[in-house]
Formats: C-alpha cells, sequence, structure tokens
C-alpha cells in the first residue's frame, strides 16, 4: 500500500496526479485486468493517494466537486472501464458517508475510504430495483440489541475483498409494514461469505462477488441510516451522476481510437455512420449538461432528477454507438483478441447494464413523465 496521509487536493492537482497514476501504474496492467481478471489493488491505493475518491466530498474537508470525481473516472476509464468502474464503486461508498447522519461512522471511515487504504463498494443494485418495482428485495433482517441480524444474498457486488467494506439496504418487517434500513456492511464479519458465481464477458477484474448473509450482525454503529428512503433521496442524484465518468471516458476513447484508424483508413471510413467529429460534438453537448448538474448534486426535484436520469442515459447511448463506430473504424484489427476496440465494445454494454440500466432509465422517465415522481 502507497504510503502517506494525504490531504484533500485541489481538482487539478489531483486529476494530475491521477492521469500520472494512468500513465504509470495502470497503463501496463490494463489487458490483464481485461482478459485475466486482474483487480488492481495497488493501482486503487495509488488512486486514493492522488485524491481521485475525495474530490466530491466535503464533510471531509475537500472542494465538493463532483464534476472533478467525473473527471477523475474518466481519466481512467479512458484506458480501462473495469478500474474506472472500481473508481465509482469506492465514489460512491465514500459518497454514503458523507450523506450519513451518522456522525461517528462518518468520523470513523470517511477518510479511510476517500483515501483507499479502507478500499469499499457498494450493493444498491437490488434495492434500487426494488423500490422501482423490477424485482423483490434479497436482504432482510431483524432488530435485535445493539444491531441487526442479517440474512439473505445479493448477486453481483463488486469492489469485495474479505478486508473490505460496502453500502447495502434491507428490508426489516415492522408490524405489517416493511421498514428499510441502509448500513456499511463489513465483510469480514462472521456470517458474511463471498462467492464468485459467475465470470463476465468484461468487468472481470472488478472483484464482483456473490454475498450471502446467514445470521450476519451489523451494529448500529454501522448504520448509514433507519430510513433508507431518506437516504436514497439524498444520495441518488451523485449515484447516477458519478456513473457518468464511465461513458465519457469510454467515449474518448472511442474517439481516439477512430481518429487513429483514420490516418490510414480515412478513404473508406468517411462512408461509415457515427463519424468521430459528429460523435464528439454530441459528447461535448452532455458532457456539458452533466457539469452543470454536477454542481447540486443533492438537489431532489423531478425536474432535476429526471434531468440526471436523461444524461445517464445519453451517455450509455453514445457509448454504444461510439464503441460500435470504433469497432467498424478499425476493421479487422479491431477484432484481434488483445485489440483496444473489441475490448470497448464489450465495456460499452456493460455501461448500458450496469444499474440504473439503459432499460431502468427509460422506464423510470416515461413512468416521471405521467407521474412525477421517482422510484430511483
Amino acid at each position: 500500500m502507497p504510503d502517506g496521509n494525504p490531504t484533500p487536493s485541489t481538482s487539478s492537482g489531483s486529476l494530475d496526479a491521477t492521469r500520472r497514476v494512468v500513465a504509470e501504474k495502470l497503463h501496463p496492467l490494463t489487458v490483464r485486468i481485461d482478459q485475466d481478471g486482474l483487480y488492481p489493488e495497488e493501482v486503487l491505493r495509488d488512486l486514493g493517494v492522488a485524491g481521485a475518491f475525495g474530490l466530491h466530498l466535503v464533510a471531509r474537508g475537500g472542494p465538493g466537486d463532483m464534476a472533478g470525481a467525473i473527471d477523475a473516472m474518466t481519466a481512467v476509464g479512458e484506458e480501462c472501464l473495469s478500474t474506472s468502474f472500481l473508481m465509482w464503486c469506492q465514489n460512491a461508498c465514500a459518497w454514503y458517508l458523507e450523506q450519513t447522519e451518522n456522525e461517528a461512522l462518518r468520523a470513523r471511515l470517511q477518510d479511510e475510504v476517500a483515501t483507499a487504504r479502507q478500499l469499499g463498494g457498494t450493493a444498491l443494485s437490488n434495492p434500487m430495483k426494488h423500490f422501482a418495482g423490477i424485482e423483490p428485495l434479497r436482504l432482510f433482517g431483524r432488530r435485535v440489541a445493539d444491531g441487526y441480524v442479517l440474512d439473505g444474498q445479493l448477486p453481483w457486488v463488486s469492489n469485495l475483498g474479505p478486508d473490505h467494506v460496502f453500502g447495502a439496504i434491507f428490508g426489516v418487517k415492522n408490524g405489517g409494514r416493511e421498514q428499510h434500513v441502509m448500513a456499511l456492511i463489513d465483510c469480514a464479519e462472521p456470517g458474511i461469505s463471498l462467492r464468485q458465481d459467475a465470470h463476465f464477458t468484461a468487468l472481470e477484474g472488478t472483484r464482483t462477488f456473490s454475498v450471502r448473509f446467514t445470521e450476519a450482525f451489523v451494529p448500529d454503529t454501522m448504520l448509514l441510516a433507519e430510513s433508507a428512503e431518506a437516504m436514497v433521496g439524498r444520495i441518488r442524484a451523485g449515484f447516477v451522476l458519478l456513473q457518468t465518468g464511465m461513458g465519457i471516458g469510454l467515449v474518448r476513447a472511442c474517439l481516439d481510437i477512430m481518429r487513429r484508424s483514420d490516418r490510414t483508413l480515412e478513404h473508406v471510413n468517411r462512408f461509415l455512420d457515427d463519424r468521430p467529429d459528429d460523435l464528439a460534438a454530441e459528447l461535448e453537448a452532455v458532457d456539458a449538461t452533466i457539469r452543470d448538474l454536477a454542481t447540486t448534486p443533492t438537489e431532489q426535484s423531478p425536474d432535476y432528477m429526471r434531468s440526471v436520469l436523461q444524461a445517464r442515459a445519453d451517455i450509455s447511448t453514445l457509448s454504444l454507438r461510439a464503441a460500435t463506430s470504433a469497432l467498424l473504424h478499425a476493421g479487422a484489427r479491431g477484432y484481434l483478441r488483445q485489440s483496444p476496440a473489441q475490448r470497448r465494445l464489450r465495456e460499452a454494454h456493460f455501461v448500458a447494464i450496469v444499474t440504473p440500466a439503459l432499460k431502468h432509465l427509460r422506464r423510470e422517465l416515461a413512468q416521471t413523465a405521467s407521474v412525477g415522481a421517482y422510484s430511483l
């Protein structure tokens, strides 16, 4: 693990340091991360020292620059989407600690997470889909002295390990109704087991596990919110906006593939749809919208949230178009096993299926057009 106990840095200084980590530490590992499922733990530690996980935070004295946090994820995503996604997991965990009313928990762990001395993730895919009426809740707890005892199973939780933590939401039966509680879960606690039940076409190096809870005790000291619904209201815009860094970085990488291919193939590539200059103009417009939205990441108004979800949907569709076009621009060379073009196409589909998936976003947008409320 890198030495040092960094203080919050400016966004520009942190972004410069992030780019150095990308060039010096991440770039040599990208193919192994994709093809061998290498988990880039030391890169994440280095990014923590660079300040990449603290830019969106205010509680620890940081700049509160959500756009800066997205920029850092973008810089990493231009090289490797797996690592950019791991950054999102880490940033989301820090964001939960930013918004919790459990000040003792924030004081104890937020700086550890923001500097990557404590690695962490998020298990909100299932509850987000549950709140949207897409699938049933998979994790439940019962109240005991000084905490809750949890049972259930969460599939596909990322950035995990035996010494990691992650945010989760569980249901508690309270008379005739179901209460929802949010907590930070310690993977080392008895009754919590991690299993790798599946292997993915991309993002294999993200330590994505199925998490089984069997009479697992979660103390009150680890609670993020007794009312998960109120907490979700505070975190949801930031949760979604942070994901856009993955897509922006991927699209920029695809534009680079297209332009490099055009050095020798422009005479035939010019007949393809979605040429680089056209996609670049679309990306600039989406990026400007995201930057504007990122200035108020705790806003909860319906119009604001609709704009956030639309921007997230837009970067998903743009990622798919850019990655498809990049492979077509590269031609047969883009279809080679180690070619960035074929990797980017696989990664682009992940941008469109990670929660909230493109179909989830479009469902929410269609429903809110008529009722004006958000379940996400």
